[in-house]
């Protein structure tokens, strides 16, 4: 008898990112309320960090906010950021250190673990590093599983890929 299975992960397509701080950088440039500012979003790939740095805190919520419009509309969840609190960079400028979560950690995973086995299905979790792995011989307790975790509003962006 085949067993199915599944993972569950939280990732950020840094591609996208890419193209949503770009977006941001463009929009930033053509603002006529940031003429002459020193305001910038700069992307750090490698490191998965975001700073912002704006004149004043109006600026940098403003900044913040374009950021967040532009992720959204190309579909990367606000969920995968952490924005660090406001800190004061060099002549009183305001700079905002953003940090990009991918991949789901133990409690995380464990708090999920539970969810499932609360669903009182026949499935089995299996954490394995930064995803989860759910197997079970029906596919339609796997698709329950799915339309359940779905419809949660988890701390972080769940996607589920793999499916066997």
């Amino acid at each position: 008898m085949a067993n199915f299975s599944f993972d569950i992960v939280s990732e950020v397509d840094l591609q996208e990112m890419d193209n949503a701080v770009n977006q941001a950088n463009k929009e930033l440039a053509q603002r006529y309320d940031f003429k002459g500012s020193k305001a910038s979003i700069d992307y750090d790939r490698k490191e998965k960090k975001i700073t912002l740095v704006a004149d004043n805190d109006f600026k940098l919520r403003a900044l913040t906010d374009i950021l967040a419009t532009r992720m959204a509309k190309r579909k990367i969840s606000l969920k995968s950021l952490k924005f660090n609190p406001p800190e004061r960079a060099f002549e009183g400028y305001q700079r905002q250190l953003v940090e990009i979560y991918t991949g789901i950690d133990k409690e995380k995973a464990k708090e999920l673990s539970g969810i499932i086995k609360g669903l009182g299905l026949k499935v089995q979790t299996q954490i394995e590093g930064e995803k989860i792995k759910v197997s079970s011989p029906k596919k339609d307790e796997l698709q329950a599983v799915i339309a359940h975790l779905s419809g949660l509003d988890f701390s972080l962006p769940l996607s589920f890929c793999n499916y066997r």
